[in-house]
């Protein structure tokens, strides 16, 4: 009998959901495939605005990883990556044991988090992961209810998801008297064409959300975010929406690096060890950067399945290009949407129409 190998996908990210959803279709002989993800269900980031503003059920984002592995066969293990010992082939895990990996792939995203602010961790949220994000919303959400809270939000970063997510709570709470304020360290929506954003800001003053730019948080208490020129903006609850960090413990992997993030080549593979693919957020293609987007998550998956198929001596390697732009549809709180291509701006209810089918179609592939 031919030897088992292990492939290990480590991270239960919107890459390997789809893999997993592909490799039921054609596994691969002689393979023993392993999922390690801390969670057994993974949220689908497109629907969060959605959900925030209360278009969606929690149930409707989450992705059953559970399924997805009975499906292909493949062990689910509910536990964190926290490192790799390269030389022995390993994944090390938090729960203290280690898993065996003749190829391994990295699909761990990133985090919003901002330890270098003062009281950030006690006192704050990230948006990414965001299933910490949406625990903390339903609950807050049950204190202002309840009078416990008073209905007052700030959002650090005034990026696109910043501004999605201000625009869905101002949805969200607007029968509450509610105040949502975006803090931007330099001028609010910088990578988004100047029409687009133009109309975007018209929505935000529409919805009551105040916007504070060229502001840098110097710390945030338990009573709001206090700006380095001592101003005080009140906040009951406080997201961090500014940018993006890669896990840490990606610094001791022996990996090379780009910023933190796991440099790849045209077949996402890692640029010093063939052993090691990685994919979505936590990964640099030093092909072709691009900024992060859910949408080059999405089109590596089978590019990914096939090349880890060639690692495991099946077929021959394909190379991924991204493309140079894409359709960006951008929720405005209620079921209306703003789409962005090209720096030709287009809105409408017809929009979001366009925008739930399409994540209705990517979510049901994993139910059926």
């Amino acid at each position: 009998m031919a030897e088992t190998r292990n492939l290990v996908l480590v991270g239960g990210g919107h890459t390997h959901a789809l893999v997993l959803h592909a490799y039921a279709k054609q596994p691969m002989p002689g393979v023993r495939l392993t999922l390690v993800t801390p969670d057994p269900t993974a949220p689908y980031t497109g629907m969060l605005p959605g959900y925030i503003a209360g278009h969606y059920s929690r149930a409707a984002l989450e992705i059953d990883l559970m399924h997805l592995c009975k499906r292909a066969g493949a062990r689910l293990v509910l536990a964190k990556a926290t490192g790799l010992d390269r030389a022995a082939c390993q994944v090390q895990l938090s729960t203290g044991a280690a898993m065996p990996y003749d190829v391994a792939a990295i699909d761990i995203g990133i985090t919003s988090d901002l330890p270098q602010i003062p009281g950030y961790g006690a006192h704050a949220v990230s948006a990414k992961p965001l299933g910490d994000y949406a625990r903390r919303w339903e609950a807050w959400r049950a204190d202002v209810t309840q009078g416990l809270v008073a209905p007052e939000v700030a959002v650090i970063g005034g990026g696109v998801a910043g501004v999605e997510l201000a625009l869905a709570m101002a949805h969200r709470l607007r029968d509450q008297d509610a105040q949502v304020c975006v803090i931007e360290a330099q001028h609010l929506l910088p990578n988004i064409g100047t029409r687009a954003r133009a109309q975007l800001l018209a929505h935000l003053a529409q919805a009551g959300v105040t916007c504070v730019e060229n502001a840098r948080v110097a710390e945030v208490t338990e009573n709001g975010v206090r700006l380095s020129d001592g101003r005080d903006i009140a906040a009951s609850l406080v997201l961090g929406a500014a940018g993006s960090r890669p896990q840490d413990w990606l610094r001791d992997t022996g990996l090379h690096l780009t910023d933190g993030y796991i440099t790849v080549d045209q077949y996402l593979r890692s640029q010093n060890d063939p052993a090691i693919f990685a994919v979505g957020d936590c990964a640099h293609m030093a092909h072709a950067p691009r900024a992060k987007a859910g949408v080059y998550a999405v089109r590596q998956a089978p590019f990914l399945l096939n090349n880890l198929r060639a690692a495991m001596g099946t077929g021959r390697m394909r190379p991924y290009h991204p493309q140079r732009d894409y359709l960006k549809l951008v929720s405005l709180g209620g079921k209306s949407a703003l789409a962005d291509k090209w720096s030709l701006p287009l809105e409408g209810r017809w929009l979001w129409w366009l925008k739930d089918r399409i994540d209705a179609r990517f979510m049901q592939q994993f139910r059926d």
